[in-house]
């Protein structure tokens, strides 16, 4: 089974920017569609960006324009690039593959507030 590590949360405040790795264990992880999901207090968790093993993505159409995904299989990486933060988007961020599956990482949490 694969394993995540996410890093790179943080305390930011508005129209801020934050950059996310989650590093996956495994061999092969070069042949899954990799995903981030978020989860804030409160509610059910998100996707929020996906990327294909061909390098096509997909934005959830609240960070489509100021997220970035992108993947290094060599390092068998993901990143997320944010920017432009706002409030709404404090929330625990994880990767997996889409569609998920377990188990989840412990997740890195995004604060965005002044």
């Amino acid at each position: 089974q694969v394993q995540f590590v996410e890093s790179g949360g943080d305390l930011v405040q508005p129209g801020g920017s934050l950059r996310l790795a989650c590093a996956a264990s495994g061999r092969i992880f070069s042949i899954y569609t990799m995903a981030w999901y978020r989860q804030a207090p409160g509610k059910e968790r998100e996707l929020v960006a996906r990327i294909s093993t061909g390098g096509i993505t997909y934005y959830a159409s609240s960070v489509r324009g100021r997220f970035t995904i992108s993947r290094d299989n060599a390092k068998n990486t993901v990143f997320l690039q944010m920017n432009s933060l706002k409030p709404e988007d404090t929330a625990v961020y994880y990767c997996n593959k889409y569609p998920p599956t377990p188990p989840w990482g412990q997740g890195t949490q995004v604060t965005v507030s002044s």
